[in-house]
């Protein structure tokens, strides 16, 4: 039987990133390679499904960090405590973030409503 396995090209485009993603990857320890005899990087069909995982993750809003710790229970198919909880806070983490974005767009909204209809209040040049 042959080994059919893909160089970081082949597993770029199968999984629709970037080489250079898939170096970081394997720099956090996301991603693991074989290496042929002259150093170069294969994979396997399952590091395509895992590339993918790290991308929804990614998208999800988690940091490289926090998707290594989760990897182990992925891979294991357990939900831990330690895991559940990693995620509401993340979930928490990007909520808060949310209500600053908002808090944020609405002072940039009155901003814009006074530069539209100055009044001697707000602008010292009407006074």
């Amino acid at each position: 039987m042959i080994d059919e396995r893909m160089r970081i090209g082949d597993l770029a485009a199968r999984a629709g990133v970037s080489v250079r993603s898939l170096r970081y990857y394997e720099e956090q320890g996301l991603l693991v390679a074989d290496r042929t005899a002259a150093g170069q990087r294969t994979y396997d069909d399952a590091a395509v499904e895992r590339v993918r995982l790290v991308q929804q993750l990614y998208a999800a809003g988690l940091s490289s960090r926090t998707i290594a710790q989760l990897l182990p229970c992925v891979d294991a198919g357990v939900a831990t405590p330690e895991s559940f909880a990693l995620l509401t806070d993340e979930r928490d983490r990007i909520t808060a973030q949310m209500a600053e974005l908002r808090a944020a767009r609405d002072r940039l909204d009155e901003v814009i409503s006074i530069s539209e209809h100055p009044t001697p209040e707000h602008c010292p040049a009407l006074r």
